[in-house]
């Protein structure tokens, strides 16, 4: 049953890229894009944080490289459902990206327009 929230989950990897895709998210639900939630808690099965998941209206999913961890903790949950965002498919290049206002609002502005 979906209850017409939107969840953000992020990548917070040592990379740049990771921490770009973290603070992304961190300023999506600042800006009231949705509401940011616990990545770790569906990667270590935590059942009541997995059911919330899979009962909202949408879930974003940031990752910084094309490890792409997030996707697949959401994979091996079982949620299959979800707009995904790759920080490097959007013109970052991990271990040379820098972390600044810049790069944020850019990569905002793209999860924006593509996440309606």
């Amino acid at each position: 049953m979906d209850n017409g929230e939107t969840l953000i989950f992020s990548c917070a990897g040592a990379a740049d890229v990771g921490e770009l895709a973290d603070k992304v998210a961190r300023k999506l639900a600042e800006e009231g894009c949705g509401k940011m939630f616990c990545l770790a808690g569906i990667g270590g099965g935590v059942e009541p944080m997995i059911e919330k998941t899979g009962s909202v209206y949408k879930r974003i999913v940031i990752d910084g490289c094309p490890v792409a961890c997030a996707k697949k903790i959401f994979e091996q949950a079982g949620i299959n459902d979800f707009d995904y965002v790759q920080i490097t498919d959007l013109g970052c290049e991990k271990g040379k990206t820098r972390v600044n206002s810049e790069n944020l609002y850019r990569i905002m502005g793209e999860i924006k327009n593509n996440s309606n």
